[in-house]
């Protein structure tokens, strides 16, 4: 049996559902499966479902002129996204890539539209998430437009260790691994950059790198670095699951 209804009542967005209703969108949603590097959606593709990841890790991203990847949000499980097809009768205007195998429930916008005449919280929850990931996206920008290389690197290390970080004796552990093109992509920059401004925070002795993780040594300094405040990061502790730490909306 699937397990579409239970996914879709843990996801916030439909939690407060009637069990009628969740099944209802149970009924017209599809369960699918990408493997690593597969492919959701691309731009000019119709917009006439959005998407919840169960499980995995989905990328949306734009390709500029020049032919330069530039990530837009990661996406993790229990997270919705796609979801300007819900408002927007026109065609998909970015890419969504699953950077892990992926699983997801691909909904109708007619079902979410639906919903949302019938539940006010469902209609203003798709709005805040528009919303939420503008205002990321118009922060990245004026980060990109003002900011020096190692700036832009250290606010991602920050937001990352905001998101995704433990605190551990070494210092604020990343839970996700990211190469070097991809830290790149995020920031508007180019491997061989973020390479370079790597190492000099290793020597500095503000992060170590083992195996594609990182750990922030010193992230209090980092964030005065950039004149921001560091972000309040759990203690590890063996009975938090970091992997399930609720969706922020990716990076």
């Amino acid at each position: 049996m699937e397990d579409k209804f239970w996914y879709l009542k843990k996801c916030p967005l439909f939690e407060k559902l009637s069990e009628s209703q969740v099944a209802r969108l149970e009924a017209a949603s599809q369960t699918r499966t990408f493997p690593k590097g597969g492919m959701v959606y691309m731009p000019a593709d119709a917009g006439e479902s959005v998407f919840l990841l169960t499980s995995g890790r989905i990328k949306l991203y734009h390709i500029t002129p020049d032919g330069k990847q530039t990530l837009l949000a990661l996406i993790e499980p229990g997270e919705m996204f796609g979801e300007l097809a819900v408002f927007d009768e026109g065609k998909r205007e970015e890419f969504a890539e699953a950077m892990l195998a992926a699983k997801l429930i691909k909904i109708p916008k007619d079902a979410v539209q639906q919903l949302m005449e019938e539940e006010v919280k469902v209609a203003m929850g798709v709005t805040k998430l528009m919303g939420f990931r503008r205002r990321r996206v118009e922060r990245r920008l004026k980060s990109l437009l003002f900011r020096s290389n190692r700036e832009r690197l250290v606010h991602l290390l920050l937001e990352l260790a905001d998101q995704y970080g433990t605190r551990t004796p070494e210092g604020v552990r990343l839970g996700i691994k990211l190469s070097h093109q991809e830290l790149a992509s995020i920031i508007g920059s180019t491997r061989e950059t973020v390479t370079v401004v790597l190492g000099e925070l290793q020597s500095e002795g503000s992060v170590v790198i083992q195996r594609r993780q990182i750990i922030l040594t010193q992230i209090d300094r980092l964030a005065r670095s950039i004149d921001i405040p560091a972000p309040n990061v759990p203690d590890e502790s063996p009975f938090l699951n970091r992997n399930k730490r609720p969706a922020r909306y990716g990076v």
